[in-house]
């Protein structure tokens, strides 16, 4: 039987093409075609892993020929004797990493150095990926590989010394024992002169420190050093340095699915592993676990599996097969840390958003800046967090778990409660800051802060505000349940209050629901009258523009009662305002026009300048409705000029909106396109997109009404690309477009 008829009949046997064994042992179709025709020779390389691949334990290493090069007989010996630990035939489609490995190896990238560090998280599948690949690279060294585990985190086993790796290195290249020098300088030296003129690739896994791997890299330029470890060994500063991220769904799901394949109910539907899939976060160690207690459990269906992981306080005790253990994975990491990092890797997980900026994670460790900073890098080094952008850490899932369960229990309670009190402090006071630009004229109360912690940012010094905000408001959003959750219902309502302005701007009626509804329960914990009369009229403004008219009509009656009851005139005639759109939505025009009057009426007597231009915004849509056209342009004008005066950009925008639909109505389509197309560019000043898909409605509905149908569509196209679904019910563009058949 010869190597290669024998590798067919293997091949056919276990129902793989070409392709597949290809793709599982890296070697081109066309060469293993001509090594099954007898067209090329096998080399050593191809049958250890083939081996592997097929179970047959030595069985085509056997059929090798005879008069096999020397370079191949020497790999094999050498391959032997090093100790290269075999390859799993479960692997997940790592073709890129592998590529990336393999050109850094071999120095086919810019910069190629002559060694290569693979560090990535705990369980991310380091080792799997480099014995896979070494296997791949074994024919391009002539002398061989050296494989040695350093131990750097393994439970349990002593960490191999650089003296000690030395020693083994040694005996593996023929120096007796008695010639090894017992200094380490010395065995370093010994070690690089028998490496001379040789050329092997050297594996070292599980490295812990830079100081360790040093005395291991030869002088030699023919051979090549591969490490992993659990941290970035940024101290190899020749190194070229590769970083191995968690699998994407698709590889998770399909290194799942072939590590149960004989399980009996392996052909549930895709839904439960999906589930797996996500719950293990995507983790090669933690999906392998999971697999092994499914096939330990026979009678377990996949979905019994997915419901035993999604309770978050239980997963990591079932992510433990008996030999392997996900918590027990990440505590060695854990307890390697610094005692500050540890601290502040457990006060990170109080943080309830899917990541954190640099001024909320100095927030919990109480710290400056570049102290934080210091400490997160630690971090980061480490692989217990990520940065994806400069300035922004998050957890992977299951170490998110850890944190919770095993390191933040590790800092005292009131060190916890003293943190949560500075996060809370500092994302309401940058949040107020924010609001206070976007909406300087608001009425508000002042806010006193009693934990503010030592950084926090100068949003009036650096203008990025409202780009702070853009990415921060989802953090910020769970931020207020979570106050509410801890009892600091004061900074809950006041989040949400803060809040108001930005999503206004950019109409995220949900978030704004879901907030103010956590502020409201709060308000009414701390039996705060005020809180709980303006977030019930700012409910009402989010349910109103949803189109919610009943519901907002329940939030502002309930709001001006609470007014009335603390005598505050302002909130009361707020409230009248309110519902008077309410009448107006609800096409009761006099009854509006009567009740922004009374409000109009009052802001005037107080001089509140922004809240008198709101009101005569209002008013003129009303008497547009009313056909009373020429005071609805005077004071759509009066509005616009006020708003112009307080350099308040969106409230310009909106009063424009409001005289185009004015000369609309009135039928003067040359005014009314000006007025809309003044619109759409003081909304796009502002970043509206709402206020602007607004105005490409009105400049559709002027077309049209024109005869102009193609133009209209054209514009009615853009405003949908700028904001789709404008609601008919509050938005009078979209009544008059659906008024015209094209809504």
């Amino acid at each position: 039987m010869t190597f290669g008829a024998e590798l067919r009949r293997l091949r056919q046997e276990a129902k793989l093409s070409l392709t597949e064994l290809a793709t599982r042992v890296h070697y081109s179709k066309g060469y293993l075609s001509k090594v099954e025709t007898g067209m090329a020779g096998p080399n050593a390389a191809l049958a250890a892993l083939c081996d592997t691949e097929f179970g047959t334990g030595g069985t085509l290493t056997a059929l090798l020929p005879t008069d096999a090069p020397r370079r191949q007989r020497r790999a094999a010996l050498v391959m032997m004797r090093s100790g290269l630990p075999a390859v799993t035939p479960h692997f997940a489609d790592r073709a890129d990493e592998l590529e990336e490995i393999r050109a850094a190896v071999l120095r086919e990238v810019e910069g190629g150095a002559a060694v290569c560090a693979v560090h990535g998280m705990a369980g991310v599948g380091k080792t799997t990926l480099v014995v896979r690949c070494a296997h791949r690279l074994q024919t391009h060294f002539t002398d061989g590989v050296l494989f040695l585990d350093l131990r750097g985190h393994t439970p349990g086993a002593g960490e191999v010394t650089a003296a000690e790796a030395l020693d083994r290195f040694l005996r593996i290249l023929g120096v007796p024992a008695e010639e090894i020098p017992a200094d380490t300088d010395d065995r370093a030296a010994l070690y690089r002169d028998r490496l001379r003129g040789r050329s092997f690739l050297i594996v070292l896994d599980n490295a812990r420190a830079t100081r360790h791997l040093l005395p291991l890299v030869p002088a030699e330029p023919q051979c090549r050093v591969l490490v992993t470890s659990r941290h970035r060994l940024a101290a190899l500063d020749d190194a070229r340095h590769i970083t191995l991220a968690t699998l994407p769904h698709e590889q998770a799901a399909a290194l799942f699915t072939e590590l149960i394949h004989d399980h009996p109910h392996r052909t549930d539907d895709g839904t439960a592993v999906s589930g797996i899939v996500n719950r293990c976060g995507r983790l090669p160690l933690a999906l392998r676990i999971a697999a092994a207690r499914l096939r330990a459990n026979p009678s377990w269906t996949l979905a019994e599996l997915d419901q035993r992981l999604d309770d978050e306080s239980a997963r990591l005790g079932e992510l433990d097969d008996g030999e392997r253990s996900i918590t027990a994975t990440f505590q060695l990491s854990y307890r390697e840390l610094p005692a500050q990092q540890q601290r502040l890797f457990g006060l990170l997980a109080l943080h309830p958003g899917a990541d954190l900026e640099i001024y909320s994670a100095a927030a919990l460790a109480g710290a400056d800046l570049p102290s934080t900073e210091r400490l997160l890098a630690g971090l980061h080094d480490a692989h217990l967090i990520t940065q994806e952008s400069t300035g922004r850490y998050q957890f992977h899932d299951l170490i998110r778990t850890f944190a919770r369960t095993i390191a933040l229990p590790a800092v005292p309670a009131p060190e916890q409660r003293a943190a949560l009190a500075r996060l809370f402090d500092l994302n309401v006071y940058a949040t107020d800051l924010v609001d206070r630009i976007l909406t300087p004229q608001r009425h508000r109360r002042d806010i006193e802060f009693g934990h503010l912690p030592p950084a926090v940012p100068d949003f009036t010094r650096d203008n990025c505000g409202e780009e702070w905000l853009r990415d921060e408001w989802r953090n910020l959003v769970a931020l207020c349940t979570a106050a509410g959750e801890h009892g600091f219902h004061d900074r809950a309502w006041q989040l949400a209050f803060a809040l108001r302005g930005y999503f206004f701007l950019t109409k995220l009626w949900d978030p704004w629901i879901a907030t103010c509804r956590q502020a409201l329960t709060s308000a009414e914990v701390n039996g705060d009258l005020w809180a709980q009369a303006t977030t019930s009229n700012n409910l009402g403004v989010a349910s109103i523009e949803r189109g919610l008219l009943d519901q907002a009509e329940q939030h502002y009656r309930a709001a001006h009662a609470l007014f009335r009851e603390l005598e505050d005139e302002h909130g009361a005639h707020t409230a009248v305002n309110n519902l008077a759109w309410i009448a107006h939505f609800r096409g009761d025009h006099p009854s509006a026009l009567k009740g922004m009057e009374t409000a109009l009426g009052f802001y005037q007597r107080v001089e509140a300048h922004r809240n008198i231009a709101i009101t005569q915004r209002g008013i003129a849509l009303v008497q547009a409705e009313l056909g009373d056209y020429a005071p609805a342009l005077d004071n759509a004008g009066a509005a616009f000029a006020t708003f112009e005066e307080l350099g308040l950009d969106l409230d310009a925008a909106m009063s424009l909106n409001a005289q185009g639909w004015v000369h609309h109505r009135a039928e003067r389509r040359h005014e009314a396109a000006t007025a809309y197309r003044d619109a759409l560019d003081r909304s796009q000043q502002c970043g509206s997109s709402y206020e602007a898909a607004r105005a490409e409605t009105g400049l559709g509905n002027v077309a049209y009404a024109a005869g102009q149908h193609e133009q209209a569509e054209q514009h009615w196209r853009l405003a949908a690309e700028r904001h789709p679904n404008l609601n008919p019910a509050v938005v009078a563009e979209a009544r008059a477009r659906q008024a015209f058949g094209r809504g």
